[in-house]
């Protein structure tokens, strides 16, 4: 098998197993790392909040500061409804943070798969245009579309269509290219070499990643609801 072939393979969205229902409902890898990922981190903040105690100890305090830290974030981004929004956003940061890092504990990064990053990027318009007519209501959502003028009402309707795509190609594309990298790597050099490499492709690109996709969220329900 050549390098082409095993790449193609490799790149492959794989099935993890079928549910024996209606003929057999494939379950896709990338769903079934993400379970497994969701499971392990309502571990992780089970232990960590519990037994809470008004004087926090080291497991409380990280609880706190991670908290902290979300919430300090929507404040200083989204303003006075900060409150509303930082569960989700706090959520999907942590979700894509865990799933772009998922290779270090011998995980397919779910963020490889082009369904898992488009479903992302659905889910953050419909809470950027959903919120923006929430909060305005329906005649202040609809005039967001002819700000600052009613000439550009056209291009604003196309950014319904435009920042879904932006979110999804800019996530996938970083975390499908870095895995192509890497496969190819592995390949030709398999020692020694892809450790650092790895490092940076796996670990500090896949942050990067997480943190643009929040910040560009962030920004657009900003904008949005301002």
């Amino acid at each position: 098998m050549d390098i082409k072939e095993e790449l193609l393979e490799a790149l492959q969205p794989k099935t993890a197993f079928e549910i024996p229902l209606f003929g057999g409902i494939p379950v896709p890898e990338s769903a079934l790392n993400s379970w497994i990922l969701i499971a392990l981190f309502t571990i992780f903040c089970i232990w960590l909040t519990h037994g809470m105690k008004k004087v926090p100890g080291r497991r409380q305090m990280v609880a706190e500061i991670l908290v902290g830290f979300i919430n300090n974030f929507c404040k200083d981004n989204l303003g006075e409804h900060w409150r509303t929004f930082a569960p989700y956003i706090g959520t999907m940061g942590i979700y894509l943070v865990l799933a772009n890092l998922s290779e270090f504990i011998g995980l397919t990064p779910p963020t490889k798969d082009l369904n898992v990053t488009a479903g992302l990027a659905f889910l953050a318009v419909l809470l950027i245009y959903g919120s923006s007519f929430r909060i305005k209501g329906l005649r202040g959502g609809l005039h967001k579309f002819v700000e600052p003028s009613p000439i550009v009402a056209p291009l604003n309707i196309l950014e319904i269509g435009i920042r879904p795509l932006s979110l999804c190609m800019r996530l996938f594309g970083n975390v499908f290219a870095a895995f192509i990298i890497m496969e190819l790597v592995k390949m030709l050099v398999p020692i020694a070499v892809p450790i650092p490499l790895s490092l940076y492709f796996d670990a500090f690109d896949g942050i990067i990643q997480a943190v643009v996709f929040v910040f560009l969220t962030t920004l657009f329900l900003s904008e949005a609801i301002e």
